[in-house]
């Protein structure tokens, strides 16, 4: 196949390179100053499970691409969708497949208008990693999921191919057989875990060691699966109960990685998940405090950053 991964960064550097590791063509678009710094040093991956350095082959927004790509990796940031979406079209064809690795849904929805449902597949990277200044990609546990389903019947042709493709590479790859739900789940507990850990500006222990840090991190919970059922994706009490149990472990150091886009000055995913469940839970009519007070934080948030550098 011939597969694109639009950005290498974190999700798009460490999964593109693992599929180069196991023997693929793999072809990174990227800003052009990531390109020359992938020219000069190549693509790195340090990880408890094995590292691994290549030199990735490249192409930047603006090259000559010609819809020759089968499967198309999106591994950008929400507020980036727009742009990505304008420097991929010229690199897909009539049958390509578009694989989004950006958490929530509403990402979805857009897709679907520019490419049509039939060749949206749903993705899902279960991952910790950190992109170092000098590009260097550190994997911070052994863990490395990744997870992709079709949403109609029957699915692409191309799906089958990539099935293959993936299940050949180091990380552990799974086919979803309902890749929405699955999304839903990891929607609600991002927006539970990003919600608070950026409220409050701290990671999920510091949290539970006030008086009412647990009630309003497992409230948050609640409010988000009461949104996702009343959507038609309320997840199984199994899964709220692991998602729950993980977020009251009082020695838990976990933090979302917005709380670091925060913390570095950077713009947010804020409106794309806690903004897009919010929206969702007005239009369904359930009261959800927790979550417009944490909304309303990132709201404050985006607002104060963009003033600034107005006045800047």
């Amino acid at each position: 196949m011939q597969l694109l991964i639009l950005g290498a960064g974190g999700i798009g550097g460490y999964y593109g390179a693992r599929i180069q590791q196991a023997g693929h063509e793999v072809t990174f678009m990227v800003r052009p100053a990531r390109a020359e710094q992938l020219r000069t040093h190549g693509l790195k991956i340090k990880s408890p499970v094995g590292n691994f350095q290549c030199a990735p082959r490249i192409v930047t927004a603006g090259d000559q691409l010609n819809g020759q790509y089968d499967a198309i990796f999106l591994s950008c940031k929400a507020y980036d969708l727009e742009s990505a979406l304008a420097a991929i079209e010229p690199a897909a064809g009539p049958e390509t497949l578009i694989v989004p690795f950006l958490n929530g849904v509403r990402h979805l929805e857009i897709l679907d208008g520019c490419f049509g449902k039939a060749r949206v597949l749903g993705g899902l990277a279960f991952v910790s990693l950190n992109l170092e200044p000098d590009g260097e990609i550190r994997h911070l546990s052994t863990f490395h999921r990744l997870m992709i389903g079709t949403r109609t019947s029957p699915p692409s042709p191309w799906l089958a191919p990539l099935v293959d493709l993936l299940n050949t590479t180091p990380v552990e790859f799974s086919l979803a057989d309902d890749i929405e739900q699955e999304m839903w789940n990891k929607f609600v507990y991002i927006c539970t875990l990003a919600g608070t850990t950026c409220a409050m500006r701290a990671h999920v222990g510091e949290i539970l060691a006030t008086k009412t840090g647990k009630a309003f991190i497992t409230g948050l919970l609640q409010e988000c699966a009461e949104v996702a059922g009343a959507s038609g994706h309320a997840p199984a009490a199994e899964q709220l109960a692991t998602y729950r149990n993980g977020l009251i472990d009082p020695k838990s150091t976990l933090a979302a990685s917005m709380l670091r886009d925060i913390e570095r000055g950077g713009p947010t995913e804020g409106d794309h998940l806690l903004g897009d469940m919010f929206r969702r839970g007005q239009q369904a009519g359930i009261a959800t405090p927790r979550l417009e007070f944490a909304w309303t934080h990132l709201q404050t948030y985006e607002h104060k950053r963009r003033h600034h550098r107005l006045a800047s």
